[in-house]
């Protein structure tokens, strides 16, 4: 980003900072609740499972070795397997930030018009070529359709998608807040957007979700 766009950030963040403070208390609630209501947090309060794990993700390799996808999936099936508890009783969530790791929720189209494979290393095993597609959607047992289909919950940090939005503007010489917008409407289904990595992990954690490092 540059030191352009960085000013204006930073200003249009003193704006609102300031016209927060100039209406009052009754006024700051109003903000506040309006604010809220740009998010979709229902989500958090659904989480009621008897046994809850969160996968912090944040920026880690997907492509790595061993796939840290199996972990989640592994939860799953010890529980299944041994208590013969699946969804809703059983729930896991994976959540991302930026880098690499934003690959996992992103669309198919998403990859190839911004070249996603070429621009973090990433090979497609059917090709030998850089990923033009989603590589992580479709794996049988450990891909991203076949967790969401037993019900995990993948989110995405919005301050980290503005980052990534930045990098690929640059590289394409696009405006960033269209790629920034480009980038939220080629989400996976079902991905939560969320206004930071680092609360959605403390509103799962204070609901008793357990929490596991990939």
């Amino acid at each position: 980003m540059t030191t352009r766009q960085n000013r204006r950030s930073f200003m249009s963040i003193v704006t609102s900072l300031a016209g927060i403070a100039a209406v009052g208390s009754d006024g700051i609630a109003s903000a506040q609740t309006a604010a809220a209501s740009k998010w979709d947090l229902a989500w958090v309060d659904d989480l009621k499972g008897t046994h809850m794990q969160v996968y912090d993700m944040a920026d880690a390799d997907p492509a790595s070795a061993p796939p840290p996808l199996r972990l989640p999936r592994n939860y799953m099936d010890a529980f299944r397997d041994v208590m013969k508890m699946e969804f809703p009783e059983v729930r896991t969530l994976i959540g991302i930030a930026g880098g690499r790791a934003f690959t996992l929720n992103a669309s198919h189209r998403l990859w190839e018009k911004y070249g996603l494979g070429e621009r973090f290393k990433i090979t497609d095993p059917a090709t030998k070529a850089p990923a033009v597609r989603n590589i992580f959607m479709d794996e049988p047992t450990l891909g991203v359709t076949t967790l969401t289909a037993r019900g995990t919950i993948f989110w995405q940090c919005a301050i980290a998608l503005g980052s990534v939005a930045g990098q690929l503007a640059s590289a394409k010489n696009l405006p960033v807040d269209d790629v920034r917008a480009d980038l939220v409407a080629g989400l996976n289904p079902g991905v939560k957007l969320v206004p930071s990595h680092v609360m959605a992990m403390g509103l799962a954690q204070e609901r008793g979700v357990t929490y596991v490092k990939l």
